[in-house]
């Protein structure tokens, strides 16, 4: 039987295992442009510790995750799903299916979007609606480019938490929430007391996945600040090393400092895979049920 895991075995060397260990390999080197394999030991990581903008980007990185994955991958998703499934199917439906809408959208359909919402104009949507209360308009990437970071990640990742919470809170047995009800007891008891607790695997299962996804994910930063305004103040471990790599000015390019980086990001999430195992407690999600007699 174990021939059949070959093809996928195959696919993880392949697009997994061989990109990192030649992003390793990079990274002891400074390759340029000229793509020639000067090797220079560490010293590109001995750089990252006397770099101060790598500083300045992990704690920018810290921020962006940990915000994004508690006010909207999984703190927003969780309360659009139990508020969908404890309102008439075809409302909590239609509901679902707006906040999909980011998800399906192009990215760059998506981003401008964003652009035209919160740019300065005081016809923009953001100062739109502060007209309404007889303020001036503001520009908001410049005054609070964060919060539209958080806003333009939160509302696409929140689709993906929403569709694990929804399936698992309809996969609760309907006689446990009848009995619940014969009790007396309320909707918020029943969400506290019977399906919080019976969906703590996907809960925790979401919360992982996220902030690994998370950790990698500069798309929408760069298309809507490009790490900016000003000096790096959006600017993430991801997009700094995509930078470094990829978008320097005048063909200068860093792709053996930028692998280094990319390889620190590497180390990370297989720390906080680690961490994030031993502390849910993932292996019993793979343990095989017990039968009740």
């Amino acid at each position: 039987m174990a021939i059949f895991l070959l093809p996928s075995f195959a696919l993880i060397v392949v697009f997994y295992l061989l990109p990192v260990l030649l992003t390793l390999l990079i990274s002891f080197t400074d390759m340029d442009y000229s793509f020639q394999w000067n090797w220079v030991g560490l010293k590109n990581y001995v750089q990252m510790v006397s770099d101060p903008i790598a500083g300045k980007v992990f704690n920018n990185t810290l921020l962006y995750v940990f915000s994004t994955l508690a006010l909207f991958n999984v703190g927003a998703a969780l309360v659009i799903s139990l508020i969908t499934v404890h309102i008439p199917e075809r409302v909590g439906q239609g509901y679902r299916a707006l906040w999909l809408l980011p998800r399906i959208t192009p990215s760059t359909v998506y981003a401008l979007l964003w652009l035209w919402a919160v740019r300065q104009d005081p016809t923009a949507l953001f100062n739109w609606i502060l007209g309404f209360f007889g303020m001036e308009p503001v520009n908001w990437l410049h005054k609070h480019p964060w919060p539209i970071v958080i806003l333009v990640n939160g509302f696409v990742g929140a689709s993906f938490g929403m569709i694990i919470f929804t399936a698992a809170l309809k996969s609760i047995p309907a006689d446990y929430l009848r009995a619940a009800r014969v009790d007396g007891a309320s909707t918020l008891q029943i969400i506290r007391h019977i399906e919080l607790p019976l969906i703590k695997w996907p809960l925790m299962f979401v919360t992982a996945y996220q902030t690994l996804s998370l950790l990698t994910s500069y798309e929408y930063i760069l298309l809507v600040t490009n790490g900016g305004p000003g000096y790096y103040t959006t600017e993430v471990w991801a997009l700094y090393s995509y930078h470094l790599a990829f978008a320097q000015y005048g063909g200068i390019v860093k792709f053996g400092y930028g692998a280094a980086l990319a390889t620190v990001l590497v180390i990370l999430g297989l720390i906080l895979s680690i961490a994030y195992w031993r502390v849910f407690r993932l292996r019993e999600l793979m343990v095989e049920p017990k039968i009740e007699v």
